[in-house]
């Protein structure tokens, strides 16, 4: 019987990693998703020193492309890949019929809120993995997390999707999802930047005008507040994901209320780059998600080569790797 019992457990174990493979795959149904494949052009990029020195990285006018060196160059691309399938566990041990499994329960469960600001409240609850890493998916958005001692989580998300649709997988293919409808989704303008490790980059919205360190420029060290977006008067940006784990994924998250602002002009959108001794003279790889004006999702792939080691602390000012939000007002 125990022998049995074994089969039964692996082949539902098989299943349910099937069924969220299938959702992050092809998403739920009804959902569309933009993926832009087409290689996009950088025409400016701005070198800027923390020190103010002159600029570092001179213009490419013959090829109008901004270069951090003769062979550097910043381009675009769709990607895809394989997501992993659990399997058998080496480690496994039969428990015999005469001996009832003890310790609390390892069933994974998370639950997903609508709430204000078009985000998203995710509850999860994973007492066997406390302590663990665990990489959160929605829409292409991905981040690291790092379980509490209890194996209890608390975390509002950015939704990209009004049928919006996340999971969370651990190390071994343990996972579970769930579904929130956020209908407040038409009302935000919504752009994300995400990397992998010690990247350094930053996402800049500079709002009507808004000089760097201004009111109006929003980014991580000021990053606005979701009352405000609800009241419609300004945008506020999300960060997501630890970084005090090894190949940490990280995303920051712009919003702006754009079916409800009071005011009318530009959003000023940078992605940023700081020269630092971890990236330096490296190959740095990025993505932009963005949905404007109700459409799809759209998402694109950066490859950035860095400057070398001497010019650390200095900046590359990445101008036109978002658009700059258009915004009506009332």
């Amino acid at each position: 019987m125990s022998r049995i019992r074994s089969y039964i457990m692996g082949g539902a174990t098989f299943a349910c990693a099937l069924g969220i493979g299938y959702l992050m795959q092809y998403g739920l149904p009804g959902q569309t998703t933009e993926t832009v494949a087409a290689p996009l052009t950088v025409t400016a990029i701005t070198p800027t020193s923390s020190a103010g020195v002159m600029p570092l990285l001179p213009m490419d006018a013959g090829q109008g492309i901004a270069r951090a060196d003769p062979e550097a160059a910043v381009t675009l691309a769709a990607v895809d890949g394989p997501m992993p399938v659990a399997g058998d566990d080496p480690l496994a041990v039969e428990i015999p019929a005469d001996q009832p499994a003890a310790g609390p329960s390892c069933e994974i469960a998370m639950t997903a809120e609508p709430m204000a600001g078009a985000m998203v409240t995710l509850t999860l609850d994973a007492p066997c993995q406390a302590g663990e890493r665990a990489t959160l998916h929605h829409q292409g958005l991905m981040f690291t997390e790092i379980l509490p001692s209890d194996g209890r989580l608390k975390l509002s998300v950015p939704a990209f999707a009004q049928r919006a649709s996340f999971m969370v997988s651990f190390p071994g293919g343990a996972g579970a999802t769930a579904i929130a409808d956020v209908t407040s989704l038409a009302f935000y303008d919504r752009v994300a930047v995400q990397w992998k490790g010690e990247a350094g980059l930053q996402l800049h919205a500079r709002e009507f005008g808004a000089d760097y360190f201004q009111p109006g420029h929003i980014w991580s060290d000021s990053a606005g507040e979701l009352a405000a977006a609800a009241r419609g008067e300004g945008g506020f940006l999300v960060r997501l994901g630890r970084m005090d784990t090894p190949e940490a994924l990280v995303a920051e998250v712009y919003s702006f209320p754009s079916g409800t602002a009071r005011q009318g002009g530009d959003v000023a959108m940078t992605v940023e780059a700081e020269v630092t001794a971890q990236n330096c003279s490296q190959t740095v790889e990025a993505q932009t998600l963005e949905i404007r004006d109700g459409a799809g999702l759209r998402v694109r792939d950066l490859v950035l080569d860095m400057p070398g080691c001497k010019d650390l602390g200095d900046f590359l000012v990445l101008k036109n790797l978002v658009e700059d939000l258009n915004i009506a007002g009332r």
